[in-house]
């Protein structure tokens, strides 16, 4: 679908009779002049691409700047308050005459019929329908670009069908793909997909290509974009640079788009899993034997030989760590003054009791910050399920010898906390730890 600002037509043909008069969008007048000056097409060569009137390309070529179609003013209309409104919504509900029509009856007072909607919408829908077909495809160099994309699809199960999610990422250059199958599309898997692609490309490219999913990003009040702070620190993290397709314009990322589908024409018909696993194994095997080995629709070649040109481009992952293993994460403070990382829990000072900090793992060792300063520091452990605390974060080490607690503390808090607390000496647990003696 196109965005509002190509929608910027009509077709006088209504009024005129001709077809000379149809008025052509921004993007697709950019496109005529642009491979009229890059590749020489003549203007019989253009109107046939574009499926245009030979003369209305001359037209184009002959103005020196797009203008958008304005209405003769003489024409006043039921519509003429609500023009704006329908071309800023028109795509966004799909071209739909009677979705507009019913939201300017209920919310805009319109007082107009439908044939009048309907006839408004005709010349938009059929302009998106036309740029639809008439795309010109967007190539990119070797290592620039990947287009990133979840398909869904019911999969076959030895105890049932169920939905599964996949993700696809696909090299704009070589069109090499990479597909792994999730039960979600949640925002821990989806940065985990990623790494997984690294590791199998050995790299990735400088810019990432998305949709506008909810991990990636969303649009405020003003329309702009609002990055998700996760994702975007996992980007900065890897040094790529996120891009999103403009709003209602998909297709911008038709490469993954094809890959997906290929994803479900290709490899899960006639396919019966044991579970997930299995799953993932046999898709690896087809992606390796079957999707890198083939010759590709667009490119004519196989995308592996052609993923041999793009290889060295790729910027390396193999030397740096999993962005979960070193990023901080958030974590509230339990009434026993620890926090959970990984199946364990470690001690922080207990004046923290309640308190949001952040634990981040540097090889083996976990450093736990809270406002940026380091607050406490455990090695990590291997196992699972174990307790790590260190003495003198609780409260009864600091009340015995008097050691300034970290944090910002309440006095009336710190008195509670001594009323509260009964302080032995430890030689008190010692004695407890040892067999009982039965008195002669």
């Amino acid at each position: 679908m196109l965005d509002t600002r190509e929608i910027e037509l009509t077709m006088a043909a209504e009024v005129n009779g001709t077809s000379e008069d149809i008025m052509v969008g921004q993007e697709r007048w950019e496109q005529i002049r642009r491979l009229r000056l890059e590749q020489g097409l003549s203007v019989s060569e253009l109107a046939r691409q574009f499926e245009m009137d030979r003369k209305t390309v001359r037209r184009c070529l002959r103005q020196e700047r797009w203008q958008p179609y304005e209405r003769d003013p003489k024409i006043d209309t039921l519509l003429s308050a609500h023009e704006d409104y329908l071309r800023g919504r028109v795509a966004q509900v799909h071209y739909s005459a009677r979705i507009l029509y019913q939201e300017l009856r209920r919310d805009r007072g319109y007082q107009g019929s439908y044939e009048t909607i309907k006839r408004f919408v005709a010349p938009l829908r059929e302009l998106a329908t036309q740029d639809g077909l008439t795309q010109t495809r967007f190539e990119t160099g070797p290592g620039e670009q990947s287009q990133i994309d979840w398909g869904e699809a019911r999969v076959s199960f030895r105890s049932g069908r169920r939905p599964v999610h996949f993700f696809v990422l696909t090299l704009g250059y070589s069109r090499r793909g990479f597909y792994w199958p999730s039960a979600d599309q949640r925002l821990a898997q989806f940065l985990d997909a990623h790494e997984r692609a690294f590791d199998h490309f050995g790299g990735h490219t400088r810019e990432h290509l998305y949709d506008r999913p909810r991990t990636v990003c969303y649009a405020n009040d003003e329309g702009r974009i609002v990055w998700n702070p996760t994702f975007k620190a996992f980007a900065q993290y890897w040094s790529f640079e996120p891009r999103v397709c403009r709003p209602y314009r998909a297709q911008t990322k038709g490469k993954v788009e094809s890959g997906v589908k290929y994803l479900k024409r290709n490899f899960l018909p006639g396919r019966e899993f044991i579970d997930i696993v299995h799953l993932s194994e046999q898709l690896a095997e087809w992606n390796d034997t079957i999707a890198d080995q083939r010759i590709h629709g667009t490119t004519h070649e196989v995308p592996l030989v052609r993923f041999e040109q793009e290889r060295a481009t790729l910027m390396p992952t193999a030397a740096q760590p999993a962005f979960a293993s070193s990023a901080r994460r958030s974590r509230i403070v339990a009434s026993d003054y620890l926090v959970s990382y990984d199946s364990n829990r470690y001690s922080v000072p207990f004046s923290l009791i309640g308190q949001s900090v952040e634990v981040q793992q540097c090889e083996q060792q976990l450093i736990i910050y809270h406002r940026d300063r380091v607050v406490a520091q455990h090695p990590v452990s291997n196992a699972r399920h174990q307790l790590h605390i260190q003495p003198e974060h609780g409260p009864g080490a600091v009340a015995r010898n008097g050691r300034k607690r970290f944090g910002a503390a309440d006095p009336n808090r710190r008195a509670a906390v001594h009323e509260e607390v009964q302080i032995r000496d430890l030689c008190c647990y010692e004695q407890l730890t040892q067999p009982h003696q039965v008195q002669p």
